[in-house]
């Protein structure tokens, strides 16, 4: 494995002209944006390392005037959750005609909509688990007919874990389907798997090494992802080599359904019987110094400034730009 600690990525002068001049979006009003500002930091300094004229902007109130006399020639898009990641800034910049990173408008806001999400990998017969909607509370009853013990309880449209619980019993199902209708009026009820989780990386369509995740809190929540130093991060992931390649390309089929784009980072849980199981695909993965993206990426040999301008290099027109 190549050790890419010390390691200098620059893009020659050709490429440099072809991108110009860049802004990472970044920040927003969602309730990610503390992450999406370290996340745009953290992409701005990987981008001007490598010799990419980029720039911070942080994005807030009328997503319209981010595109309204611009000073830039494309957009890196490190905006989480809402307005940044659902198809809206997307589609604002793809009326504008102004080149950006990652998935485009439907594919955003169809893996921003968690169950929306579920259901295109059920009609595709890919594996997630059993789920259903909740709109309200007197709906406890007829859902946990049809589901079992635990259960997952999150806001359909938010994403870093906000808003999520783990629940035993019915008065923990009504209380964290208030929890998270405070976030989202969609909720989405989910049966738990119990077992190890692990999370692919996916890079100008190929999987990246798989990640293994263990933490000490019930599950890998905002304060794992973010905050705690004592979450455990499994590279090589602890799978046979034929599970990992089942990983990477169940991973690679989440994606290609959902009609992706460039990079991303899909979520799968290992059951009792070393089944998988699909959770979902996240179209702007975190890029903070806790980020999965960019430690799959290092494993592969890939520094965090070739990182980012691969991703830059994909706005580009075929045949733009050279090998940097």
């Amino acid at each position: 494995m190549a050790d890419v600690r010390n390691r200098s990525f620059q893009v020659d002068a050709e490429t440099r002209a072809a991108l110009g001049r860049v802004a990472v979006f970044m920040g927003g009003d969602s309730a990610e944006r503390e992450v999406s500002l370290k996340s745009g930091q953290a992409v701005t300094r990987a981008l001007q390392d490598a010799g990419v004229d980029a720039f911070e902007r942080d994005i807030t109130g009328c997503l319209l005037d981010a595109v309204k006399e611009p000073d830039f020639d494309r957009v890196f898009i490190a905006l989480h959750g809402r307005g940044g990641e659902d198809g809206t800034i997307q589609a604002i910049l793809s009326q504008a005609g102004i080149p950006y990173t990652g998935s485009e408008i439907l594919a955003s806001a169809l893996a921003m909509d968690k169950l929306r999400t579920k259901f295109v990998f059920a009609g595709f017969g890919l594996p997630t688990p059993a789920f259903r909607a909740m709109n309200r509370e007197e709906e406890a009853s007829s859902i946990l007919e049809d589901l079992k013990f635990p259960l997952s309880v999150k806001p359909a449209r938010e994403g870093s874990s906000i808003g999520v619980r783990k629940v035993h019993t019915r008065d923990e199902l009504i209380s964290a389907y208030r929890d998270a209708a405070s976030h989202d009026p969609l909720v989405l009820v989910e049966e738990w798997i119990e077992g190890p989780e692990y999370t692919v990386s996916i890079l100008q369509g190929q999987a990246l090494p798989v990640i293994g995740l263990s933490t000490d809190h019930d599950f890998y929540d905002y304060e794992a992802k973010y905050i705690s130093s004592d979450t455990r991060y499994h590279i090589p992931c602890g799978l046979d080599g034929w599970q990992e390649a089942l990983v990477q390309n169940l991973a690679l089929e989440a994606f290609r359904v959902l009609g992706c784009r460039t990079w991303g980072r899909v979520d799968i849980m290992e059951d009792q019987e070393g089944r998988f199981w699909l959770l979902e695909v996240n179209t702007v993965p975190g890029m903070t110094d806790h980020s999965l993206v960019p430690m799959s990426a290092k494993a592969a040999g890939v520094s965090m400034s070739e990182l980012v301008v691969r991703i830059l290099k994909d706005t580009l027109p075929a045949g733009e730009g050279t090998d940097a």
